[in-house]
Formats: C-alpha cells, structure tokens, sequence
C-alpha cells in the first residue's frame, strides 16, 4: 500500500466534523473510530456511539473532538482525508484516541479491508506518526467486542487477529494501549446472554449486537476512562464520575442534518 495519504475531497470535507482549535490552555481528546463510537443523530435514536458518553468521564477542562464515523475503516477514514482533517487543527498536549477494525475486517470491501498484520497495521501507524509530527499523543484502543455468545453462554471474540494486530503494534511503536476488546468481552460474560441486551441496540423492531444503546455506551466509555487513568495517559485529576452512576436522560441526539455523517 502507499503510505501517502490522499488529497482530501469535498465530499469528506462536508461530512468531517467542524472542530477549531481549543482555547489556550485547554486540551482537545480527539476520537478516530467508526460507528461503535461516533456520534448519533434523532433519526437514529436510541443508537449511541461510546464517544456520545465520553465526556461524562472527563473533567470539564478536557474537551472531546469526536470524528469517529459510521462505516469506516482504519483504511477508509484515511483515504477520504478525515485523518487529514483532526491533524490540520491538533495540537501539542493534545491526544487522539484510535479505534478501528469493526469495517477493517469486510474482505469483500476493497475500500475498506486491511490485512490484520500488514495494512492494518501500516494504516494505523499513519494516525500515530501523524499525531506525534503534530507533538500530540496518539493512544490505540483495541475494538470493543460485538454482543455474541456461544451455545454454553460463553461471551466470545468475533474481531479475529485485529486485536492482537494491535497490541503488537502497540508494544513495537511504544504507544499506550486501551485494551477495550478484552474489557468489553469480559463485562458481557459478567452480564450475561439476557443482562446484554440491555446494553445493545436492541429494540421493537430491531436486534443490534454491534451498536450501542445509552447504557451500553456509557459503560464503553467508562472502560475507556479506566483504561486512560490505568495506562497513565490520564491524570487522576483528568478523570471524573469513574465510579459513579451516570443518568441515561444525559445523553441527547442532535437533529439530524443534511451534512450528518453516514
């Protein structure tokens, strides 16, 4: 694969969030990822991606910017410039969040498929060379685990070798890692295969395994924060409301608009 990202189109542009730069003094997480955690709009209400929640857990100085799209791929997100798109305005302090193989794993999608061990990882590494070029932080999360459980009840993996892709990236890139495939599979083998569904997208008239509800999100992001103060990428100070119940009624759905990302 070429290693030189694409010239950004105004098609991406249109859809790619509109974050400026923060006040000075303040510091901007920023979230690269696909529909697990991007934001949701009325027309897909109760869908929540877990970067809706994030905030909650975030001290009031820290600001979320979150990109994170539907549909997109470690691959996809950069060839359509919106990896362009958070490098043009991060900034030094600041961090950016990685999360993709949800839609690096469609091998019949030329445009979004990556190989666990080779592309995926050289995609990956155009986020971490980029944020670091920019003196920002770049921090990889492993893809949160799909609601699926075997015929004895077993909560089981379903991301095959992106996972461990990671981790050994991770480790050969000296990158801080948030292992939240590993947490997530093991909080939906605690609730259970019924307890579950309460977390997912599941609805009158339909059965997301993949999506997330509000109290599903809230939980990713509570594990997101977990693994931001475990890892030292976040300060105790930085990280609020680790260990407290957090109302569904916070979470809100902006209208959607002609320029809502799909």
């Amino acid at each position: 694969m070429s290693l030189t990202r694409r010239q950004v189109t105004s098609a991406a542009l249109a859809a790619v969030p509109l974050v400026g730069r923060s006040p000075k003094g303040r510091r901007t997480v920023y979230i690269a990822g696909d529909s697990t955690a991007a934001q949701k709009y009325a027309d897909a209400a109760p869908e929540t991606g877990w970067g809706m929640a994030f905030p909650f857990f975030l001290r009031k100085e820290l600001e979320v910017a979150n990109h994170a799209v539907n549909g997109r791929s470690s691959k996809s997100f950069v060839d359509e410039g919106r990896l362009d798109a958070i490098l043009s305005v991060i900034r030094p302090g600041d961090l950016l969040i990685v999360q993709f193989a949800h839609n690096d794993e469609k091998a019949t999608d030329p445009a979004r498929y990556t190989e666990p061990w080779t592309t995926y990882q050289e995609y990956l590494r155009l986020y971490l060379d980029g944020a670091r070029s920019r003196g920002a932080r770049p921090v990889l999360a492993t893809p949160v685990e799909r609601r699926r459980f075997d015929a004895e009840g077993n909560a089981v993996p379903t991301h095959g070798d992106y996972p461990a892709a990671m981790r050994v990236l991770a480790v050969a890139e000296r990158v801080a890692l948030l292992d939240i495939e590993a947490l997530s599979l093991a909080l939906w083998q605690e609730l259970g295969v019924e307890e579950t569904k309460k977390y997912f997208n599941w609805t009158d008239t339909e059965q997301d395994n993949t999506h997330f509800n509000p109290p599903g999100a809230i939980a990713v992001a509570r594990l997101v924060a977990q693994e931001l103060l475990r890892t030292r990428v976040s300060a105790r100070h930085d990280v609020v409301r680790l260990h407290a119940d957090i109302p569904t009624s916070w979470i809100t759905w902006p209208p959607a608009s002609p320029l809502s990302p799909s």
